[in-house]
């Protein structure tokens, strides 16, 4: 297909129709999709007017997701590819989400069958081997038993590997973990990684348990790192080509001040373009996971930037991918835990991680986040803005000059 000629041939109702509309938890939905890409790769549209077509107006969700599909799809298809991948979530209050939708379980996404559902369709017809493994982070109400109950319903059911961390504690990378009340997350993931490297995997991609990420984008990641231009990729929500669909308004105004604190502590990664440094969609080759799961310095909701981190140290060249992220709030450990849980460990973890892997960060601010980042200052925090970081770019937080530490620290003094 030629030219500008995508743009009639997106008006031809009979092949392509998006409905503008996308439930996470209805797996007509997530078939859907699917189809709609099929669609697309049926036509022989190229990757350049793939990328044409999801930056048209008026696709709604359902079709710029089938876009992202249809790219990832043609990206693994064109790969001469025959390794292992590995597919890594954490579990911690997922038994709603791990079981279908009904009316005694209004928030269940069956979230492990359509990750398989996704993967089977991904990988259809190629030579790449992949497998899922959940890890239960200490889950009070075992998140694992349900995940083994729902692989043993799915045909690719013998493809998934549930592991418990409370089983793993003190083992390999996971040597400095005492108790598995000391994992948010981090611990399970490092957990998963490890398995899957003794597994024999090249590379592992991690995610989240709930169906946010569409696991048949992988072809996105995959790509980059197969053809040697990064050994880590990372999905970036804040891309311009990105799908978002995000339920910010929960954290309140002043989550600008805790991501100020955060990019300046983690400039490093922050100068680098890594401004998504939390998505769970990111793609970690075999020679980086080896280097970074040498000493993990975090097993917290800040491994993320941990790990990456521990990519710039070894030297690994770090690649961003735009995709689709469609949030699903509604059972995230986070509120369960506490919002402000999640980011007391988050940006506690950031200046551990920093300062045990010799990271370059803005030692005045981590000054700053050690008497500060505790959960019931930062409840207070997250209800306000100070006068310099109103209507501040998202592009210019944690820029000192803005505001510096120490009229952080002074603001932080006077809130109520």
């Amino acid at each position: 297909m030629g030219g500008p000629t995508w743009q009639a041939w997106l008006m031809n109702v009979d092949l392509f129709q998006p409905t503008g509309h996308f439930d996470l938890a209805s797996s007509d939905d997530h078939q859907r999709v699917r189809v709609l890409a099929d669609v697309l790769l049926d036509q022989g549209v190229g990757s350049s007017e793939l990328t044409a077509i999801g930056r048209s107006d008026g696709l709604g969700i359902d079709g710029a997701l089938a876009v992202k599909l249809a790219l990832s799809r043609k990206a693994v298809l064109e790969l001469d590819w025959s390794q292992k991948i590995a597919c890594v979530f954490a579990m911690w209050g997922e038994r709603r989400r791990l079981n279908p939708r009904n009316d005694a379980n209004p928030t269940g996404e069956d979230a492990l069958h359509v990750k398989l559902d996704q993967l089977d369709w991904l990988f259809a017809g190629t030579s790449i081997d992949w497998s899922v493994i959940p890890v239960d982070d200490g889950d009070p109400e075992d998140s694992a038993s349900v995940a083994i109950e729902r692989a043993a319903l799915h045909r690719s059911g013998d493809r998934v590997d549930v592991l418990r961390l409370d089983e793993l504690i003190g083992k390999g990378a996971l040597v400095n973990l005492d108790n598995v009340d000391d994992s948010r997350k981090g611990g399970a993931i490092v957990a998963g990684a490890s398995h899957a490297l003794a597994q024999g995997a090249d590379a592992i991609v991690m995610t989240d348990a709930d169906n946010s990420v569409n696991l048949g984008q992988i072809g996105l990641l995959l790509a980059p790192y197969v053809d040697g231009r990064a050994g880590v990729v990372v999905g970036d929500r804040k891309h311009p080509d990105a799908v978002l669909v995000k339920a910010e308004a929960r954290w309140g105004p002043g989550i600008v001040v805790l991501r100020h604190m955060q990019r300046m502590v983690g400039r490093v990664l922050f100068e680098q373009g890594l401004r998504d440094t939390q998505a769970a969609f990111k793609l970690y080759g075999q020679r980086a996971l080896q280097s970074i799961l040498a000493a993990p310095s975090t097993f917290g909701f800040a491994f993320d930037s941990d790990w990456l981190y521990g990519a710039v140290a070894a030297g690994e060249s770090i690649e961003r991918v735009p995709f689709a992220f469609i949030d699903s709030f509604e059972e995230s450990a986070s509120l369960a835990q506490g919002p402000m849980t999640t980011w007391e460990s988050l940006l506690r973890g950031l200046v551990e991680a920093a300062r045990d892997r010799g990271a370059d960060h803005d030692v005045e601010m981590a000054a700053v986040v050690d008497e500060f980042a505790i959960a019931a200052t930062l409840d207070k925090v997250v209800a306000q803005v100070p006068s310099q970081l109103v209507g501040v770019a998202d592009s210019d937080l944690g820029n000192r000059d803005i505001m510096s530490p120490a009229q952080l620290r002074g603001w932080l003094q006077t809130i109520e």
